[in-house]
């Protein structure tokens, strides 16, 4: 059944194309896309430089996130694409029926191929097609398609679902197997649906990955769902791991991923480069579809810890918009850590209520808050906490950074 988007509907994708050369398209029998929409894009001239700081040589034999299903809530997966050959299943699509394999923009696509880009068949590869893949080439992509709006400068344009439908998508994903979900998307206000629905995912034990909005500019307007309690959020540095000038400061920020001129694939066919934190959040997803995968053991929450935990330090010493650091796959998957130990840095808040509905700019409590009040506990009362008992996560900050 179609959902139709709601006037009122604030779902952004903050995404700021890059220029593409058009090339020829193969016919596709899923649903016609609007005139004017993107088409295929160029060959690639180089290495991706986001592959080259991860060294995927050395990091895909380790872990490449086979039997991870990966969901994209966004603006559908285009299947068609030769990176994506076998990676996409079928999905759901929210705004026409459907199973999420359709996308008009491109913007799902770039995203998934970010996580999962497997390479090409041997019969069509070329030496610029073998240059990508992605960071999880091994990881599964679940398509829900839910806007077809991209933001330049924060205008966003074109259809979206509402908010509710939004909060619908992030439940269908969890329903559908997904142990990992992207969310490249914002809204600028706490709606309680979606925080119900993050929740819901939390609950569930899955790793919510969301990027924290393109609008440094005007504010840092406070971005969800990266703000709830349990989803990583996720800003953007350049190829010199500078912050992007538009990638948002605030204690939503949990690490930084690269996000300017990242090449991804375009809708159809070829790549483009495509900036903004929407293209950072999937190279976190990633990296815990490897987690996932290398440690089938941890919990959402352990995975979440293990990516801030061991971020590399910003460099040049800054604190600012990095929140633990620059993202570290690498380290994410092999290091050795005591995730049960307050050393890790890891805020730990305890569950919000469910009735009502934190105010949208309150915050979890801190490690040192909740030690303190945890020792108390211990000191009057003479108990002890249960070891495993469920808590709801919020990643901490390491070092000196905005809180």
């Amino acid at each position: 059944m179609r959902i139709r988007a709601a006037t009122t509907a604030v779902v952004v994708l903050m995404a700021i194309l890059g220029t593409a050369v058009v090339a020829a398209s193969p016919a596709w029998s899923a649903p016609t896309c609007p005139v004017g929409s993107p088409g295929p894009g160029a060959a690639l001239t180089g290495t991706p430089w986001p592959q080259l700081r991860y060294d995927l040589a050395r990091l895909t034999p380790v872990a490449d996130g086979h039997g991870v299903t990966v969901a994209v809530v966004d603006s559908g997966v285009d299947a068609r694409h030769p990176q994506l050959a076998g990676a996409v299943v079928p999905g759901v699509d929210l705004l026409d029926g459907g199973d999420g394999r359709t996308d008009c923009v491109g913007h799902g696509t770039a995203v998934a191929s970010i996580i999962a880009g497997r390479g090409v068949p041997a019969a069509d590869r070329s030496p610029a097609a073998a240059l990508f893949r992605g960071l999880a080439p091994g990881a599964t992509i679940l398509p829900v398609r839910v806007s077809e709006q991209t933001a330049d400068g924060g205008s966003g344009t074109g259809r979206t679902v509402s908010p509710d439908a939004f909060a619908a998508a992030i439940r269908w994903a969890v329903d559908r197997g997904a142990s990992v979900v992207n969310l490249s998307l914002v809204l600028h206000r706490d709606v309680p649906a979606v925080r119900a629905a993050v929740d819901y995912a939390v609950r569930h034990d899955v790793v919510l990955v969301a990027a924290v909005g393109n609008e440094h500019d005007r504010g840092d307007p406070v971005p969800y769902p990266a703000a709830y309690p349990g989803v990583v959020g996720v800003g953007a540095i350049t190829s010199t791991g500078a912050r992007l000038s538009a990638s948002q400061v605030g204690p939503y920020v949990d690490l930084v991923a690269p996000g300017e001129a990242v090449p991804a694939a375009a809708r159809v066919r070829g790549f483009a480069r495509y900036t903004g934190t929407s293209f950072a959040a999937p190279f976190v997803a990633a990296t815990a579809a490897l987690i996932r995968q290398y440690r089938p053991g941890l919990s959402a929450a352990q995975v979440a810890r293990r990516l801030t935990a061991t971020a590399d330090p910003a460099p040049g010493g800054s604190s600012d918009g990095y929140g633990a650091g620059v993202l570290n796959p690498y380290r994410a998957v092999t290091e050795a850590l005591d995730l049960s130990s307050p050393a890790s840095g890891v805020a730990a808040p305890p569950p919000a209520p469910r009735a009502a509905p934190a105010p949208s700019h309150q915050r979890a409590l801190t490690l040192a808050g909740a030690g303190v009040t945890l020792a108390l506990v211990v000191l009057v009362m003479g108990l002890v906490l249960p070891a495993g008992a469920a808590r709801r996560w919020r990643p901490g900050k390491l070092g000196n950074h905005a809180t």
